[in-house]
């Protein structure tokens, strides 16, 4: 590797610790190279959806997301260089070299945060799955592009759909997480129909929810289509070697977790951020490597059950 390749790859590191500490707890337990490339992902990853959350006007977001679909072109058709001055660019483009990475999933990402730039409502809950695909699932996809599967794995054709669903799973706890900040900001992306079933309007201003409205009902409704998601989505784990398999499992292992808390508390989401203590996510990154999610995945299957 040039020293001009590895600068950029510490760059996305850089990015990736200090922007996304869920992440970089799961990314640690990769190898150099797939470790490398995660960020080189994240940091991509990361400007787009920093395009979409700043304060740019809507015309100057979809122009500078233009910009970005552009060059991820570039990188895709491989006339990004080692001397280019992005050093994003640089690390994805040596990313995409090594690894059978879909960076189509990128192009995803984009047309996901252009939905959030025009301010789209989500009627359904498949609205909401096709939005949370582009900006989680192909995540999701791009990830398995670096893990690869063990050879021989059982049902590895069935991997990008786990990888999607996982990434499902991960977004609709944000969703839920964020609920009190997104409803500041004016945006609300729980279905429209999930929230009149509760009573709730389709917009939560100010996180304030009306008298008479079933807040905790609609929470505990999503968090059961979360856990849906994450006992599809974790079928994945058998598939991928020790490392790999260990870092999905503490990145989607925390959110899990955190799930669970906002379903013993549902007010907790209007209250402030919901999160994780520092020793419960190196737990789970242990249990991570240890393998024991993979193996209660295995053994869950070994009883009968079908993926």
């Amino acid at each position: 590797m040039s020293p001009a390749v590895l600068a950029a790859y510490r760059y996305c590191e850089a990015v990736t610790g200090h922007q996304a500490r869920n992440f970089a707890y799961g990314i640690r337990l990769l190898p150099a190279g797939k470790r490398h490339a995660m960020s080189a992902l994240y940091a991509f990853s990361r400007r787009v959806d920093d395009i979409g959350d700043g304060n740019l006007t809507a015309g100057a977001k979809r122009a500078r997301l233009t910009e970005t679909r552009t060059l991820l072109g570039r990188i895709a058709d491989g006339s990004v260089g080692e001397d280019h001055t992005d050093p994003v660019a640089v690390a994805l483009a040596d990313a995409a070299r090594r690894y059978p990475i879909p960076l189509g999933g990128l192009d995803e990402l984009i047309d996901g945060v252009l939905m959030d730039v025009t301010g789209r409502r989500y009627e359904t809950w498949e609205d909401l799955r096709s939005y949370c695909r582009c900006v989680a699932g192909a995540i999701g996809r791009l990830s398995l592009g670096v893990f690869g599967t063990v050879p021989g794995a059982a049902d590895a054709e069935c991997a990008p759909r786990y990888a999607d669903t996982l990434g499902l799973a991960l977004q609709l706890t944000n969703i839920l997480r964020d609920i009190r900040e997104d409803a500041r900001t004016g945006r609300t992306y729980l279905p429209v129909e999930d929230l009149a079933k509760f009573g709730c309007p389709p917009l939560l201003r100010d996180a304030a929810v009306p008298p008479g409205a079933d807040f905790t009902g609609l929470v505990q409704f999503e968090v059961g289509r979360a856990r849906a998601l994450f006992a599809e989505g974790f079928e994945l784990l058998p598939m991928l070697d020790r490392r790999s398999g260990a870092c999905v499992a503490a990145m989607a292992g925390i959110y899990r977790r955190l799930l669970e808390r906002i379903a013993r508390d549902p007010a907790a989401v209007l209250r402030g951020r919901v999160a994780l203590p520092t020793h419960q996510k190196a737990y789970v990154a242990v249990r991570g490597l240890a393998g024991l999610d993979a193996r209660s995945v295995a053994r869950r299957d070994g009883r009968g059950q079908r993926r």
